[in-house]
């Protein structure tokens, strides 16, 4: 039995998959925290909450690594941890300075915190020949300006720090430029109490399908799982509205986004010890690189994965930061594609009704979690707003994307927000 630190996580449906991965694993953990109140406020999915699976839990401030550092040396001298791990965007360098600093395996400290800053990302990429969308990186408004007029609009606005598509705008001008700039600004601190950068990242927009890359890395050998396709809504957001496992792509293509997410998760030294998503767009002038994400998919993609292939992205990323080999055995499981729908509001206001009719008995579907009436809703701007999902399979071939965008149509003739 291994003991896993893990390190701010029970982030969505990571909520049950990692504490499930490491308990099926015949592991245990300990969890470590600045605020534990975090995780008692609201229960998250499942029945049983994953601290109570916790052979210790301990608070200690994961925002300050000066002082941390020497706190979990102390806890690793009593416990003796054999790997650490996250779930947490926000956290993923930390545990990759943690690892680095027990002597633990895990991937570079410098490659995560490249591939957890966008900014930086564009940096490796472009000195690398990755091909990616043009950029620039600034704090002053002239400076950001200047650039937005070299690029060319419409172009992209993103922070360099958030994740969950949060703040991310297409703008079409210098008016919409500004407002972007300055909602960010309002923004200083992450959900986590993390003071964040004030760069701002321009990138030029890029047309095309999205798809995403899911791969293993371990002993030095990146291994490609497969391709996840992604449809996109909310304008002038960049909302996932949903996925399909596997994308419905010609082999030329989902060769081409392999290659290039090879290409991207090489340059940034994520070769090992790793589970990474990687997003990139099909672009009439080939793969160009989106962002590079050194932890398995959110969003239901790793439960996708699992419906189709038998493999565990979870187990994956458990078992390479334990320093074992990870099992990407595919096994029948009677799916060629699965794929999820995120009921995604247009409105604020409050949820007054929701009727799941339409999934009665429908043919297909393998999850369903919606929103209960009386809820406060927000009008999204980001993946965190959704109202609710519905996942469903197809033994056939590739029909699963249609079967779910049919279902949320419904749901959506239903939804009645006041």
């Amino acid at each position: 039995m291994a003991h896993l630190l893990v390190v701010e996580s029970w982030v969505g449906s990571m909520s049950r998959l990692l504490p499930r991965a490491v308990r099926e694993g015949g592991h245990e953990f300990t969890f470590l925290t600045r605020d534990l109140h975090h995780y008692l406020r609201s229960a998250p999915e499942g029945t049983a909450h994953p601290l109570l699976g916790a052979r210790n839990v301990i608070t200690a401030d994961t925002n300050d690594l000066d002082t941390l550092l020497p706190e979990v040396e102390r806890l690793h001298a009593v416990f003796g941890f054999d790997g650490v791990i996250s779930s947490c965007d926000y956290y993923l360098p930390t545990v990759a300075r943690i690892a680095g600093h027990l002597g633990l395996p895990g991937p570079g400290p410098e490659a995560v915190q490249n591939a957890c800053r966008k900014d930086a990302t564009r940096r490796v990429l472009t000195d690398a020949g990755v091909p990616g969308p043009r950029f620039a990186v600034h704090e002053e408004w002239a400076d950001l300006a200047r650039a937005a007029r070299e690029i060319g609009y419409p172009l992209v606005v993103k922070p360099v720090d958030l994740c969950a598509g949060m703040y991310v705008r297409r703008v079409d001008d210098e008016s919409e430029l500004a407002a972007a700039v300055s909602a960010l600004a309002d923004f200083p601190l992450n959900a986590r109490g993390q003071r964040r950068a004030s760069s701002v990242l321009l990138e030029e927009l890029l047309t095309g399908p999205e798809v995403s890359v899911e791969t293993v890395s371990y002993a030095g050998a990146v291994h490609v799982v497969g391709v996840t396709d992604k449809s996109v809504g909310g304008a002038p957001a960049f909302i996932e509205t949903g996925h399909m496992f596997p994308a419905g792509l010609s082999s030329a293509d989902a060769d081409a986004a392999e290659q290039t997410a090879l290409g991207a998760l090489k340059a940034l030294g994520l070769t090992d010890g790793v589970v990474a998503h990687t997003e990139i767009k099909l672009t009439p002038d080939g793969p160009r690189v989106v962002e590079v994400n050194p932890r398995p998919a959110g969003n239901r993609i790793t439960e996708l994965i699992r419906h189709v292939t038998g493999i565990d992205l979870a187990a994956a990323a458990v078992e390479v930061a334990l320093g074992l080999a990870p099992d990407l055995t595919h096994r029948g499981t009677g799916l060629r594609s699965a794929a999820v729908g995120f009921l995604v509001p247009e409105v604020s206001g409050t949820l007054d009704a929701l009727d799941d009719t339409p999934l009665r008995g429908a043919a297909g579907v393998l999850e369903v979690q919606l929103a209960e009436p009386g809820r406060p809703v927000r009008s999204a701007g980001s993946n965190n707003e959704y109202l609710g999902h519905v996942m469903v399979g197809d033994p056939h071939g590739q029909g699963a994307r249609a079967l779910v965008e049919a279902l949320l149509g419904e749901l959506s003739a239903g939804l009645v927000i006041r």
